[in-house]
């Protein structure tokens, strides 16, 4: 009897320092945002496109096309993100045996740019968009909100939840959860007809964003990312949309889950749901998140926070 209590004194002591040592990970937060744009390149930390051309695509034949968009630039020195490079001795030589088309790693905490190549060459993004869909989301809805599922989110293409209840109410934290974790297409339709009615509406919200964020190289045509044609950014921009997510203390969390149970109004109650960030799924240490994607026009994606 009491082995046992020592036994589960010895269990609670372990599970409160690993509570600790978790807050002390998000209170430094991460040390460094990663975007990498290649082709096809399996690598850590890294957002990865395919050997398009340019950020939109021609449905029929899945081509590329640049951007019509003005000079895009590097940000200026007051950004945090890229605002100047780090001192020789800090930068860091990234050698990749496939070419990369465009990357970006920086330093949180300084902002300084670590390593870059072309960061501000825009490409299709896949469902690294749904990083703006959820801030958006937040910034105009509660967690605690039910949101109706709707016909249109229950007939989506691509990733899903895929147990979205038809003509049911859902908690919003949730459907976040399934958005950011498993990238349900599903979800980004029932939230943004939360939030704007029409998914229209909330798009020109996204771009609405984009713009006060100062995001020079990103444009929005989808809240999922599931199309190509003109949904586009480029490393520096999604590097400043990962530090949003990651400084949302709504949004931080969820992007560093790597599985959740959650409340669902289905036979049960609970929906289970798993990260696909390959980070989280390897327990890589310190890993916070953040988001991944795949079309065939953008390849498949990555923005990582280690």
């Amino acid at each position: 009897m009491q082995e046992s209590v020592l036994l589960q004194e010895g269990r609670a002591r372990r599970a409160a320092r690993e509570a600790l040592a978790r807050r002390a990970r998000r209170r430094r937060r991460v040390r460094a945002v990663a975007v990498i744009i290649g082709t096809g390149c399996v690598a850590l930390l890294a957002f990865m496109a395919s050997a398009a051309s340019g950020p939109s695509t021609n449905g029929a034949r899945g081509q590329v096309r640049a951007p019509a968009v003005a000079a895009l630039h590097r940000p200026a020195r007051s950004d945090p993100y890229g605002a100047m490079l780090a001192p020789a001795a800090q930068r860091v030589n990234v050698r990749l045996k496939l070419a990369v088309q465009s990357g970006l790693l920086f330093d949180v905490r300084t902002g300084r740019v670590l390593w870059e190549r072309k960061p501000t060459r825009a490409r299709a993004i896949a469902s690294l968009t749904k990083m703006m869909t959820a801030l958006v989301v937040v910034a105009h809805a509660r967690p605690s909100d039910r949101v109706l599922i709707t016909r249109q989110a229950v007939h989506f293409s691509g990733s899903g939840v895929g147990l979205l209840p038809l003509g049911k109410r859902v908690s919003l934290e949730t459907l976040l959860y399934g958005l950011l974790l498993p990238s349900g297409n599903d979800a980004a339709i029932a939230l943004a007809q939360h939030v704007a009615g029409t998914r229209a509406r909330f798009i020109a919200m996204m771009n609405a964003r984009s713009r006060a964020m100062g995001l020079s190289c990103t444009h929005f045509t989808t809240v999922s990312g599931i199309v190509d044609q003109g949904n586009y950014s480029c490393s520096t921009d999604l590097a400043r949309l990962a530090h949003a997510v990651l400084t949302q203390r709504v949004l931080a969390p969820i992007v560093a889950t790597r599985d959740a149970v959650l409340p669902f109004p289905i036979k049960g109650g609970k929906l289970w749901l798993y990260n696909n960030n390959p980070l989280l799924r390897l327990e890589y240490p310190g890993a916070d998140g953040v988001k991944t994607g795949f079309t065939t026009a953008a390849g498949p994606c990555l923005v990582a926070a280690p």
